[in-house]
Formats: structure tokens, sequence, C-alpha cells
């Protein structure tokens, strides 16, 4: 569904997307609290991907001011969505800090601060075993804010609920979100392999560097475009509103 809708509205959606990363990008320039104040504002921008792709589908064409969704929502759930965004912060430079431990903080300062990626790093055996402790603890708060965001706009559920509720609907539908994963993932190895191979058929090597970013980015585009769907079909709502996970 998600890239269906995606191609309702590909110019609408792709530069949403584009301007999405622009704005975070822009935020994590601010000295010192750059990247925390990005890491905050990830819920509510996220937030407003889930809401263009619901205009998509209902063939309403989303204006660039559907990223701001969760600022002009009411005050409570504006207070909630900003709780959100501090809890997530603390949460992956939680993470972030107990990578430290394994490599010295140079995978955490490459993630948040930017750097070179040198083949010298990736061989590190401390930098290799801070990635996989990073991959591992990020899951479960992934987890915790898979719908979360969804849920304190939508439902107006409070921060510590929707993370409690989006925990419980991921682990009771985990393996249908397990094959989700593996389908995306697989959809951009398989891009990334035709790329590889093009490039090897015309004899030019230059194409893989050329295609693979665009080629990633529009993958992860269509992966977010996707969320507003799992969140739908995790759920179902009645007007008071009382809340159950599907099965």
């Amino acid at each position: 569904m998600g890239i269906k809708t995606f191609f309702k509205q590909p110019l609408a959606l792709g530069g949403l997307f584009f301007l999405f990363l622009g704005m975070l990008a822009v935020v994590s320039l601010v000295p010192v609290a750059g990247a925390a104040l990005a890491l905050g504002l990830l819920p509510a921008a996220t937030l407003g991907l889930m809401a263009a792709t619901q205009l998509a589908e209902q063939d309403t064409f989303p204006m660039p001011s559907v990223l701001l969704t969760a600022a002009r929502s009411s005050p409570a759930r504006r207070r909630q969505m900003a709780l959100l965004g501090v809890i997530y912060a603390l949460g992956f430079l939680l993470i972030m800090g107990i990578t430290a431990l394994f490599d010295g903080g140079q995978f955490a300062r490459l993630y948040l601060l930017g750097g070179e990626i040198t083949p010298e790093l990736l061989a590190d055996s401390g930098f290799q075993l801070a990635s996989w402790v990073s991959l591992l603890l990020y899951l479960p708060l992934s987890l915790l804010f898979w719908h979360a965001p969804a849920l304190t706009h939508w439902q107006g559920l409070g921060a510590v609920q929707s993370l409690f509720y989006s925990l419980l609907a991921c682990l009771k539908n985990f393996w249908a979100l397990a094959l989700f994963g593996v389908v995306w993932l697989l959809l951009l190895v398989g891009i990334l392999i035709a790329i590889t191979a093009i490039a090897a058929l015309i004899g030019n090597p230059r194409l893989v560097s050329l295609a693979v970013v665009p080629a990633a980015m529009t993958v992860l585009a269509l992966f977010f475009m996707s969320l507003f769907f799992t969140y739908r079909d995790c759920f179902v709502f009645d007007k008071n509103p009382t809340l159950e996970s599907t099965p």
C-alpha cells in the first residue's frame, strides 16, 4: 500500500520526504545541541510523513505544511508529542553512550557529528562491536516509537501510553513486522544488485556510485510512506476511543 500510495502523488511525497530530511539536517547544524534537537523532532516529523501518506491515499495533494501536523494540533497533544521527542532523544543518546564503552566513542561521534568512514575504522574490532550493540539496542527503542507518534496525535493518548501500546502492538504482530522489514531489506539489496549488474554490463563502474544513493533514498522514502499503513492495520478504535491491537 505504501508504494501504491506513493505513486499516486510521487512528486509531492518525494519532495516532502527530502524536505523532511533537509529539515532534520538543518536542525542538526545548531551548535552543541543540534544532534539532540534533530532526534527530538524525529517523532513529530515522522508523523508529518504519515499524515501526508493519509492525504495521498485519499487523493488529496499533500502540501509542505503537512510536515507541521504535530505543531498544529491541540496544546495537550503538542505537549505529549514534545515529551515523545525528549524520550526518543534521551533513549538514542543513551544507546550511543553505551556503544562508547566498546570503542571509546568512535561510532557515536561518527553517527552524531559526522566524519570520514575509513577502512581502518571499519576494520577496528571495537567499532564493529559498537555497531552491533547499537543495532541490538535500537530495536526495542524503534518498537516503542513505531506507532507512538500516530497514537499520540490521532488518538490523543499520552506519551507513555502511546509507547506502551506501540510496543504491545509490535510484539503481538512481531512476525508480520519482521516480514515487513525483510521485504524492504530484500528490495533495497535487489535494487543495489541490479545497479551493480547494469554498471558491469555497460562497463561503467561510476554508475554504481552515482545511482546507489538516489536508489537507497527512494527505498527509504517508500518505507516511510508505508508506516501509516502499519499503524492503521495494527489498531482498531471506536469513538471512545477504546484501543485494541489486532492479531
